[in-house]
């Protein structure tokens, strides 16, 4: 395994964002059978009298609260199971990394989905023909599953990209139409200043919110030049491609991000996710870059009756590419070799499926469900989502079909561009080394 992931470090480096048959045994397979709807009442698979204890290592330290609930939840379920929550953000790529290296891969890990899902294969529990994996949704359960089609992640919640937007700052600077193309964009800018307001509120300083800008102009782009997302992307990391096939990418995009720096919030770089909400939910910006569904619940907290809209990012000339963009980002993966293993492909089977963790991702964790038949959270956000989404098409979550090891390296350097120590051409040089070499799975 050390040689193995020797073999991986470059991929393995820069796993994490905001920041899954098991084992081999015939314990995983009796975990098929016997999850019923309340969960309380499976001891088939397991020994209910064994104590077990499970460490769970993760990056999602907005949801603490909410992971906390359910492993007391569960408690009462399997009394002789207890769960250690270990959550670290700021550094846990490399905490993982180290981990992995050290033969210490912790029972539960969190990685990126998508590409990263082929990352850490050799790793992670199948869960194929397990009840969580049927209960997924068909998009999540494609974001969760690996090039031979293996379930190997567990969707840590169902994810919403969009540009957010302050509907009473939108009618006081009397805009009454959604900007969907970049000249209404442009129209908007112009009203929301003449009223004194400043556009976009942004976090810079993050180098996860370049890449949910990002896809919203490869969508577009692969659009243009009659193709998929995901095609697309694997011709850059190919090399068979380049932004300047590309006017979206080459222009459009470019423009954008120097449109929220000239008319965005000072110091850029400086503003880190927190500091993004907070000037948005002050009302110091009628728009918020880079961001998603995850940040409502702040918002709110701190504008409890802020008015929050949501819309896709203007691309282009085209109103049909504004579009929002839904999906599975984030997966906890089951470590295959874990001596718990069948307990915790158990747990999860329990959360996916029973009453209660149908509601908890609507309730209690208050985040789009990445499982069917289960709420929709009371908020604001999955609401107009769903509303949207009965006329309109999503995006393609094109983030999956590259690395975080790619991603990384692309906010920094789009850092180094709107901070002026690289021109666009040095940039977008770098991007497309950048993806060839950090873009794939396979390499």
């Amino acid at each position: 395994m050390l040689k193995r992931f020797t073999a991986l470090s470059a991929s393995l480096l820069l796993v994490g964002g905001l920041l899954a048959g098991c084992g081999g045994n015939n314990n995983a397979a009796n975990n098929t059978a016997a999850t019923n709807e309340a969960g309380a009442e499976n001891t088939a698979a397991t020994d209910s009298t064994k104590p077990v204890t499970i460490n769970m290592f993760t990056a999602s330290p907005e949801y603490t609260d909410a992971f906390n609930a359910y492993i007391a939840e569960y408690k009462k379920v399997k009394p002789n199971v207890t769960i250690n929550l270990e959550i670290m953000q700021a550094d846990y790529n490399t905490v993982l990394k180290s981990k992995i290296a050290a033969g210490s891969t912790p029972d539960v890990f969190q990685t990126t989905a998508g590409g990263d899902i082929d990352t850490f294969a050799e790793y992670s529990a199948d869960l194929t023909n397990e009840p969580l994996a049927a209960a997924m949704t068909d998009a999540v359960r494609a974001n969760m599953s690996s090039k031979d089609g293996k379930v190997l992640g567990l969707p840590v919640k169902g994810n919403l990209f969009v540009l957010m937007y302050n509907k009473k700052l939108l009618a006081d600077a009397g805009i009454t139409e959604l900007p969907k193309t970049t000249a209404q964009m442009d129209d908007a800018i112009t009203k929301l200043e003449a009223k004194g307001i400043t556009p976009f509120a942004n976090a810079y300083k993050e180098w996860w919110v370049w890449k949910h800008i990002f896809q919203h102009f490869v969508d577009a782009a692969a659009i243009d030049a009659g193709t998929d997302a995901k095609t697309l992307v694997g011709d850059f990391i190919a090399g068979k491609t380049t932004f300047a096939d590309h006017p979206v990418l080459n222009d459009n995009f470019f423009n954008f991000i120097d449109t929220t720096v000239k008319h965005g919030t000072d110091k850029p770089l400086e503003r880190d996710s927190n500091a993004e909400v907070s000037d948005f939910a002050l009302g110091k910006a009628a728009f918020m870059t880079g961001k998603g569904a995850w940040d409502e619940e702040a918002i709110k907290k701190i504008t409890p009756d802020f008015d929050l809209g949501i819309m896709g990012y203007p691309v282009s000339d085209k109103a049909e590419q504004s579009t929002i963009i839904t999906g599975a980002d984030q997966a906890l993966r089951i470590n295959k070799d874990s001596a718990v293993a069948p307990e915790t492909i158990e747990f999860f089977n329990w959360l996916y499926t029973s009453e209660y963790g149908k509601n908890w991702f609507s309730a209690v964790a208050k985040v789009i469900p990445p499982i069917q038949d289960a709420p929709m959270p009371d908020l604001q956000m999955p609401q107009e989502m769903a509303e949207i989404l009965k006329t309109e098409k999503s995006g393609d979550l094109s983030v999956n079909y590259s690395l975080d090891t790619f991603h990384q390296k692309f906010g920094e350097l789009m850092q180094a561009y709107i901070g002026g120590s690289k021109t666009k051409e040095q940039a977008i040089t770098e991007i497309q080394k950048a993806w060839i070499q950090f873009g794939s799975a396979a390499q």
